[in-house]
């Protein structure tokens, strides 16, 4: 039977994974309308994003509660300070998410032909921070298997390496079109900046795995 801190520290995990669970619908749900330029699914990719500041502050809320009447120490205290960090990254994840959709609406049928390619090649990121979502979930709730929390760690960075090696690839490939045209193309220049907004989430989710490894592992932060 688990004592009234661990209940606390378990439902603080499931609320972190609640959240993460709403960004990766809404990631999908991105994924979806720029595979189907669709600008009337925009708006669906912003629904389960609109509870997160909510959600995080109740987190905190009960961060500060378990400090404030179980006084946790040695890894518990580890995992409450570790999860004051995580809903700081939660909450920067979904303004990047936000952002990048808002810009993304570009993607539309009169788009044109090269944008939408670019889009396209664009949308390797979207399905890599779809694995590193999922990879934090089961980190966040894997509290005994430090040689899984490792390994779930690990694959988190090789997706976010995939990503930059995606975006790599885009960038040069953009600015060889620029130069070919001799031209500057603030269109293009602009796909770029969104896309970018996209690659940060996997960065954060990066940030949310190390700050679990603390607090399941130690070291530091």
């Amino acid at each position: 039977m688990l004592s009234k801190n661990e209940e606390k520290l378990q439902e603080v995990r499931e609320k972190i994974v609640e959240i993460l669970q709403d960004l990766t619908i809404s990631q999908k749900l991105a994924l979806r309308a720029l595979e189907e330029c669709d600008p009337k699914s925009f708006d669906e990719v912003k629904v389960p994003l609109k509870q997160i500041n909510k959600k995080t502050e109740e987190i905190d809320n009960l961060v500060l509660v378990i400090f404030a009447r179980y006084a946790p120490e040695a890894s518990d205290l580890r995992e409450m300070v570790a999860a004051l960090k995580i809903t700081s990254a939660l909450q920067r994840i979904a303004t990047n998410e936000k952002n990048y959709i808002k810009n993304m609406a570009v993607c539309n049928p009169e788009t044109k032909k090269e944008i939408k390619r670019v889009i396209n090649e664009s949308l390797t990121i979207n399905r890599c921070t779809i694995n590193a979502l999922e990879y934090t979930m089961e980190m966040v709730l894997e509290t005994e298997d430090k040689d899984r929390i490792r390994e779930l760690e690990s694959k988190i960075e090789v997706e976010a390496s995939k990503t930059d090696d995606v975006y790599s690839m885009i960038e040069k490939e953009v600015l060889q079109m620029m130069h070919k045209d001799h031209e500057i193309s603030e269109e293009y220049m602009n796909l770029l900046k969104y896309i970018r907004k996209n690659l940060k989430i996997i960065d954060r989710l990066e940030d949310i795995a190390s700050r679990i490894h603390f607090a399941r592992i130690g070291g530091t932060l």
